[in-house]
């Protein structure tokens, strides 16, 4: 340690000696290393930064010792004015934003221990996204092909070439028990099972829920990897939220950057008369997807928090533009009288159109001081809510009356209990969000609601993917 650190630990040690043991000053000195070795893994924050930051934190307890406090009370009470740990790293990230990209380039620039931390990140990641680009190839070598017959096994096992590989890195990134790993590795293991045990038929309506609901209920599996235990604590799944928001934004921007570099690819081959539609669809596409999502994750726990500020813009941007597309879409339905159709297609879309809107509501509470009176925005989040609200009851009503006249189908029962779920969560959404507006409850009550309900997802997600298959004859 050198500089203002070396100072205010010699002022440490010399005027606190007669307030002091040397079983307190252990103890101490202990607390300190613990939070000065949290903030050398947070990218925001370089070796410089840590020892100006420690020596601030030892002056701040130098002065409460004076004051007639115990060291551990002075150490609390010093930690508590700078802040929390994950609130300072937030603020280095927004204030460095600038010097995060230059760290991820260039690692040497941010001292020994900092730079080899980082160029150790930087090679897990390279390694993780090459083996999900080439666990995409990996069947080919067992002749199923990504066309024709070998269609339905991608189809299916989609998610399980990529989120185990992130679920690991999240596990290895937050240090997590063995008894942790064994839990995720048995999760993910058996997802693999039940995607390739049943005895699907072809266009099986079955195979098609398992397919789009396996992603959502793993998850769930990478959100207990991200947390790094702290699901039931603290704001753990308030911070998912947020990464798997920042995620989305980061993969949209690399898969439109991909989708340039496919065109160009097809183009430069197609001047010299060569079809590169196998090069670019065969590897290109499936690699990159694969490999797209550990890049954007490392990037959005790299510049962790830098991009939420985008959240408050994204929120207020179509949050009003898509209330009102669903007045309009509810004004129309009223004005015309012609019920919503239920086809798969349909279904699929309504129900991703309520997620959006779910989504948009936890990015808004994510984004959000807690403790800010309400505002004209939050009346406004109010109505989006309850037109949302409107839709699923409309499109309820459509799924109750198909199932009473045709009968129990797999598509319709996964519709009718996804939008059974989307309507509690809805319902409780607009419960809590009226009575903070009417200063009855506190925002707070519906962030929690929120966080509490996202597992629910997950769970019939898993429902779906694992026992309709059976229960309705792999048909």
């Amino acid at each position: 340690m050198a500089g203002g650190g070396q100072s205010a630990a010699r002022h440490l040690d010399e005027g606190n000696n007669d307030m002091t043991t040397s079983a307190d000053t252990a103890a101490l000195e202990l607390q300190i290393s613990q939070w000065r070795e949290y903030l050398r893994r947070q990218p925001a924050i370089n070796a410089r930064d840590v020892e100006e930051l420690e020596g601030h934190l030892r002056d701040q307890v130098a002065e409460l010792m004076r004051a007639g406090l115990q060291a551990d009370e002075a150490f609390l009470v010093a930690v508590k004015r700078m802040g929390s740990l994950n609130a300072l790293s937030r603020e280095f990230a927004r204030e460095h934003s600038g010097r995060l990209w230059k760290q991820l380039l260039n690692s040497s620039d941010f001292g020994d221990e900092s730079g080899k931390a980082i160029r150790t990140d930087m090679f897990v990641v390279l390694g993780l996204t090459m083996a999900a680009a080439l666990a995409v190839k990996v069947p080919v070598l067992f002749g199923i092909q990504q066309d024709g017959s070998g269609a339905d096994f991608y189809t299916r096992n989609a998610s399980l070439f990529v989120l185990p590989l992130l679920a690991g890195y999240f596990a290895w990134k937050r240090e997590l028990r063995p008894s942790t790993w064994a839990w995720l590795a048995a999760a993910l293991a058996a997802a693999a099972v039940f995607a390739n045990v049943f005895p699907f038929t072809s266009r099986s309506h079955t195979q098609t829920l398992t397919a789009l609901h396996l992603p959502i209920a793993l998850w769930l599996v990478v959100g207990i990897a991200y947390v790094g235990g702290r699901w039931f604590i603290g704001g753990g799944r308030m911070d998912f939220v947020r990464f798997s928001g920042e995620l989305f934004i980061y993969y949209v921007l690399i898969a439109l950057g991909g989708g340039v570099l496919m065109a160009f690819t097809m183009m430069m081959f197609g001047a010299i008369h060569i079809n590169a539609e196998r090069l670019v669809m065969g590897w290109l596409l499936p690699c990159g997807a694969a490999g797209a999502v550990i890049v954007s994750s490392w990037l959005v726990e790299a510049k962790k928090s830098v991009i939420e500020n985008m959240a408050p813009v994204l929120t207020r941007l179509f949050t009003p533009l898509l209330t009102a597309v669903l007045l309009v879409f509810l004004a129309t339905m009223v004005w015309t009288g012609r019920p919503i159709e239920v086809e798969r297609e349909v279904l699929i879309a309504f129900d991703l159109l309520l997620v959006l809107v779910v989504g948009l509501v936890l990015y808004a509470a994510s984004a959000r001081d807690p403790q800010a009176p309400p505002n004209l925005f939050d009346a406004l989040q109010l109505l989006l809510v309850m037109a949302a609200l409107a839709v699923d009851v409309v499109a309820l009503a459509a799924i109750a009356s198909r199932i009473s006249e045709f009968g129990f189908t797999p598509n319709k029962v996964a519709a009718l209990g996804e939008n059974l779920i989307l309507l509690v969560n809805l319902a409780g959404s607009a419960w809590f969000y009226a009575r903070f507006l009417r200063h009855q409850g506190s925002f707070a009550a519906l962030e929690r609601w929120q966080v509490a309900y996202l597992p629910v997802n997950s769970i019939w997600a898993a429902v779906v993917a694992v026992v309709f298959p059976p229960v309705f004859g792999y048909r």
